[in-house]
């Protein structure tokens, strides 16, 4: 079944209600364990099935067949894409409500369902969404390549045997495997009994298994793709330090934070001279059995050996992942997670106090700054003391005033880092697409500035300012893959329109009782007469229009939607009348389950309906189709009004032709389009008066038994003569009244998905109305420009650019120190009032550290709202002073210093959900500024540090830095040739 079309499920769905709570039950309950099954569905269609089955309402929105089409790279290999996300892209649902959604729902054929096993891994049980990716191949053969999917939970030895397999070769021969990575490094997988994710491998690297050779050799002691062989790194001499690194696979946020701290002098020299492995803590609870110090030690040791263009930090890697489970896999995680986790790993690693005595902190209790804060730093040292205190730690002093009985606390707190806001603009500048009411009008894409908390009708007020359009005559609607995932109502919350978002903004008329809001939805239909089968694909931009509801008919209706698409439709002329194809009507009506055209044709014919008399449509001078019987003023002569309820007078007529063809009302809002079809008009009027004539002159009918009498009046007449009851009229009838022109397309109600919906009785006009207009393949390729649908035009609005805001760092850093009250979910317990309170508080920096670390808050999340800021930071290179916002000011050995200079960059580029994360750091041997993006590493220049991606800022205390022990690079040279992947760049 063709993936559009209405898929019945396998079991009779149960009650809305039934359904959300059985999978809610499933959800809640349902808990992770080893080797079990979960599934993963699309976001899209999973939130569109909640709200469907949280209406209630049995004839809402029904989200159709699960479609996880999103998910796909392609649909021909149905690969996975790459950074899928849980809970925005998809969501995981175990195997029991997989099961129940998919007997409810069915599925798009030939679509795999998305199984995915738990697997139990260092300190967490996860679902693996991706599976390890490995390249499989023979050595001496290489070229034959085997594509396989293990589970990090898979032994070295499943693959072996899995290769064993592949390859056609006994279990029992004896053999060896090497991992190659991306790089073309080849390690030996020396331990079989390992797992893959311990042996460190990931998906895009390749196993190479080689076997022994009957005289008992090897074919070669290391495979012969080996690229770096020792003497080649002996050879190479290049600046340590500067040294790329690879990426596994999303792991640049990795690099960055790598990068940035590795050209931090103090804690870079602190592994270079190995003063790390006297402190190795291997007790602490906290810590990771030093396995994360000795991990990032030799990741060091290997970049500033001076040996390498790029090392491979796979290992340390892999020792992140062991015990932090949020950084398990290869999507892409937050540089400043990373390193916070990596400050703390390390510090607990290499802890010096084995033993952690229990210290009960005092509130200040009135005594003087200067005691109290001498005395939370000697506590704090009692419990951590490590070269990561030395280096990163300062104080805070925090103050809490009680809203209620005014109680003062006064603490200071260590910290690793400040995490500073930036200022953000509680305005939104929104791109949407302007749809005119004037059917001749391309679509007007317009920029428009609204407030970040207003609702959708703060959006057509400010598109109405621009348009003049009054905001009471817009419908704002979310388009995908043309079609409305949305029709938003005024009074919702601009929050749900994400920046990505498709928006339409639909001028129609203002709108009342007396009409109905349709949405057009346009499809072209394909026959399959081998198969007996139709499939209808959507194309196009879907269209909004207010329709009276007295013309919710089809009769009425197609001109209307003529009309509409009157830019890119083209009418056809009077030698260009198509009739209907009565084998491929029948073929359409078969395979469709809405109202079909044959239903009202076959009830018109008994009762003896047929208008031969009638003649065809006229054309007005504007080109579109009009009634004979409509008044030249232009309006319809309106059918009787429906009776409550009654879906057949009504909308249900969607679907339901009359036998006469193409007749309907004008809504007056096409333009005129000139002399030639003023002309054409004319000839055809000429025509249709000479066959009248010709109809008149002719003599009457012989009668039935049962005709009415000679006074009846014409129209009786004309009924009487098409009648199939009448022997001398019988063909003629039904070669000249009822043969139907072919319209270009046909009327069918659909869903919102824009498949086939049922006008059952239970149908009311409170429901959105949606409709398809079906095109066959050559009509669609005749009449419909398409390159003309897709043009529109930019407003001048879209012609200003975008003011990017500039802010000083120092005016973040006020902003850290001002006051705030506290937030519902993080209350403080009032020691005086007996309860949690939202006090006001304030923090300020006591002292600082040797190495300060600086974290732009660029990604704002509330409640409502998801965002990341690109407002640019201005930060000094230089002479960062903090003296003015110190509470330190004497000490016994004078005033602190407080100046710094700038040592490292990480940057972040792109968006909330994905992004490409580099750094800029200066090296401490030749104090030389170099742009690291992974394994490749560039000269830099100061001028380009200073952009809106600065996301963390290291900068290092005057009076501890030293000179640079090496001369600098000349910055008009590159270095030497060998380096190849150290290029010069130039402003």
């Amino acid at each position: 079944m063709a993936a559009n079309s209405r898929c019945p499920a396998a079991e009779d769905p149960p009650g809305l209600e039934t359904q959300r709570r059985e999978v809610e039950c499933l959800l809640r309950d349902c808990e992770l364990r080893a080797g079990d099954s979960w599934f993963m569905v699309d976001h899209r269609w999973y939130e569109q099935w909640k709200e469907f089955v949280e209406s209630g309402d049995q004839n809402s929105t029904c989200p159709g067949q699960i479609d996880n089409g999103e998910l796909f790279e392609d649909v021909d290999s149905y690969h996975l894409k790459e950074r899928l996300v849980e809970n925005e892209d998809f969501v995981l649902v175990p195997a029991e409500a997989w099961h129940k959604l998919l007997s409810w729902y069915g599925m798009v054929d030939q679509q795999p369902p998305l199984e995915r096993k738990v697997v139990d891994l260092p300190s967490t049980l996860k679902v693996e969404v991706y599976p390890v990716e490995l390249f499989l191949c023979l050595h001496g053969n290489m070229e034959n390549v085997t594509t396989a999917h293990f589970s990090r939970t898979d032994s070295i030895q499943s693959i072996q045997s899995a290769m064993c397999r592949v390859f056609s070769l006994p279990s029992t021969c004896e053999c060896r495997l090497w991992m190659k990575s991306s790089d073309n490094n080849c390690e030996r997988l020396r331990n079989v009994h390992v797992s893959v994710l311990d042996a460190c491998l990931s998906s895009g690297m390749t196993v190479i298994m080689e076997t022994r050779n009957a005289d008992g050799t090897w074919p070669s002691t290391r495979p012969l793709i080996l690229r770096n062989s020792p003497e080649e790194q002996d050879s190479y001499r290049g600046q340590p330090g500067v040294c790329g690194l690879t990426n596994l696979g999303n792991t640049c946020f990795m690099n960055s934070a790598l990068q940035c701290l590795s050209n931090t002098p103090p804690l870079t020299e602190y592994f270079l001279q190995s003063s790390y492995l006297e402190e190795l803590n291997f007790s602490n609870p906290l810590g990771m059995k030093g396995e994360i110090a000795e991990a990032y030690a030799d990741v060091i040791k290997q970049m500033w050996s001076g040996h390498h263009y790029s090392v491979v930090p796979r290992v340390f890697k892999t020792k992140v992942g062991h015990f932090a489970s949020q950084f398990l896999g290869y999507q892409q995680h937050d540089s400043q997670e990373l390193l916070s986790f990596l400050l703390d790993g390390l510090h607990e690693d290499l802890n010096r106090v084995k033993n952690k005595e229990y210290i009960e902190l005092r509130d200040a209790e009135g005594r003087p700054d200067q005691e109290v804060a001498e005395e939370a730093w000697r506590n704090h040292r009692r419990r951590n003391d490590s070269v990561i205190v030395d280096t990163f730690h300062g104080l805070f002093k925090s103050t809490l005033i009680c809203p209620q009985c005014q109680k003062v606390s006064v603490t200071f707190d260590p910290f690793c880092y400040l995490s500073i806001p930036l200022p953000v603009s509680k305005e939104r500048v929104m791109e949407v697409f302007f749809i005119s009411l004037d059917p001749y009008a391309k679509p007007m894409q317009h920029r428009v500035v609204v407030a970040k908390a207003g609702k959708v009708l703060d959006l057509c007020l400010a598109l109405s300012q621009t348009t003049g359009v009054p905001e009471t005559q817009m419908v704002v609607a979310d388009v995908f893959k043309h079609r409305f995932y949305k029709i938003y109502t005024p009074d919702e919350s601009l929050n749900c329109i994400l920046d990505r978002d498709d928006i339409f903004v639909y001028e129609c008329n203002v709108q009342s009782e007396q009409q109905t809001l349709v949405a057009l939805y346009l499809r072209e239909r394909s026959h399959y007469r081998d198969y007996g089968s139709v499939s209808t694909t959507l194309f196009g931009h879907p269209l909004l229009l207010s329709v009276p509801r007295a013309s919710c008919t089809q009769e009425a209706l197609y001109p209307i939607f003529l009309e509409r698409l009157a830019r890119y439709v083209r009418v056809p002329k009077a030698s260009e009348e198509l009739e209907e194809d009565d084998d491929e009507d029948e073929l359409y009506k078969s395979q469709t389950n809405g109202v079909s055209d044959d239903d009202e044709q076959e009830d018109a014919e008994r009762a003896g309906c047929s208008q031969s008399g009638a003649r065809s449509p006229d054309r007005s001078a504007n080109g579109r189709h009009r009634d004979p019987a409509v008044p030249s003023e232009g309006h319809a002569r309106a059918p009787p009004p429906p009776e409550e309820g009654d879906v057949h007078n009504a909308c249900a007529g969607v679907a339901k032709p009359p036998c006469s063809g193409d007749a309907g009302p004008n809504d007056g809002h096409i333009h005129a389009r000139g002399e030639e079809s003023r002309t054409e008009v004319a000839e055809e009027e000429n025509e249709e008066e000479e066959e009248e004539e010709e109809e008149a002159a002719a003599p009457a009918p012989q009668r039935d038994a049962g005709a009415q009498d000679d006074d009846d009046d014409d129209d009786d007449k004309r009924e009487e003569a098409c009648s199939p009851s009448s022997p001398a009229n019988q063909q003629a009838a039904k070669t000249r009244a009822c043969r139907r022109k072919k319209r270009l397309f046909d009327i069918q109600a659909v869903n919102c998905n824009g498949l086939e919906r049922e006008m059952g009785p239970d149908m009311t006009l409170s429901s959105q109305p949606y409709v398809a207009l079906d095109w066959d393949a050559e009509t669609k390729k005749r009449f419909y420009n398409e390159n003309e649908a897709e043009k529109y035009m930019k407003h001048g609005s879209m012609d200003v650019p975008l003011q990017q805001s500039t802010v000083q760092l120092q005016e973040c850093i006020q902003l850290f120190t001002t006051v705030e009250t506290l937030e519902e979910e993080n209350p403080w317990y009032c020691p005086v009032c007996k309860k949690h309170q939202l006090a006001t508080k304030k923090l300020d920096l006591w002292s600082l550290p040797e190495v300060l670390i600086i974290h732009l808050k660029r990604f704002s999340y509330t409640k409502f709202t998801r965002e990341k800021l690109d407002t640019i930071v201005d930060f000094p290179l230089r002479d960062l002073d903090f003296s003015g916002c110190l509470l330190r000011k004497t000490t016994s050995n004078g005033e602190p210093p407080s100046r710094y200079d700038l040592i490292a960059v990480s940057n972040h580029y792109g968006g909330l959900r994905d992004g490409h994360y580099t750094s800029y750091a200066r090296n401490k041997d030749n104090a030389q500024w170099y742009y690291f993006d992974d394994s490749k590493v560039t000269y830099a220049t100061e001028e380009q540090i200073m952009t809106n991606a600065a996301y963390v800022l290291f900068y290092h205390r005057q009076d501890k830095m030293r000179k640079p022990c090496v001369a600098a690079p000349p910055v008009t040279l590159p270095c030497a040739s060998a380096f190849a992947e150290l290029t010069m760049e130039t402003d």
